[in-house]
């Protein structure tokens, strides 16, 4: 199988900004311009306390000192974060040849904000996010149909949002023959140790 090189960018010290936030926003904020398909589209890998790690996809809803997610509690990334509050991120942007992958520690969002978030959602969406019990098994889809008929569209208790403090960022840019630009940020107490590594 031929395996085609990247050759759409670099990153170079001088490209670096200081804050991974603000470099974060603004690799996103090109992936939009660029018309990448669902920039805020990443994987979310947890693992149970025992280390079985699981891994989905899911969307970005904001970032702030912190990056923000929303989902059902009981699901399986509900419970492991229960357990286990340490997970990562990874965005890929093929079209650009890049990738970040974001680590930290996940914490619940205050009900406020679940609140305003879950009204922001069409009524359709808020009644199959109450309705689904979701990761459990269910007889078919028409069970499904039936329980988001009867569904309202408050937010129920087990539905909510999460975000995701940083301990480390790395911005990944694909270089000519796997010679690729790697570029790592690690949270220290008076701000980010910033340093480049081997592909």
């Amino acid at each position: 199988m031929q395996r085609s090189d990247y050759t759409k960018g670099e990153l170079m010290e001088g490209d670096v900004l200081r804050d991974p936030f603000a470099m974060f926003r603004e690799w996103l904020g090109t992936a939009r311009d660029e018309n990448v398909v669902e920039p805020e589209a990443f994987c979310l890998s947890t693992a149970t306390v025992e280390g079985r790690p699981s891994a989905r996809m899911l969307l970005l809803r904001g970032v702030d000192h912190g990056l923000l997610f929303y989902t059902n509690y009981l699901s399986r990334k509900g419970r492991e974060l229960t357990e286990n509050p340490f997970a990562a991120m990874t965005f890929w942007w093929g079209d650009l040849e890049r990738q970040v992958r974001i680590e930290g520690e996940v914490h619940q969002v205050t009900a406020e904000e679940s609140d305003a978030y879950f009204a922001s959602r069409p009524a359709s969406s808020r009644q199959a996010s109450a309705a689904s019990p979701q990761s459990q098994v269910v007889s078919g889809r028409d069970e499904l149909e039936e329980r988001v008929a009867a569904e309202g569209t408050d937010r129920p208790d087990h539905w909510g949002g999460y975000r995701l403090v940083p301990t480390a960022f790395e911005f990944w840019q694909g270089r000519p023959s796997r010679l690729h630009d790697r570029i790592r940020f690690s949270k220290v107490e008076n701000g980010w140790l910033i340093e480049r590594l081997a592909p």
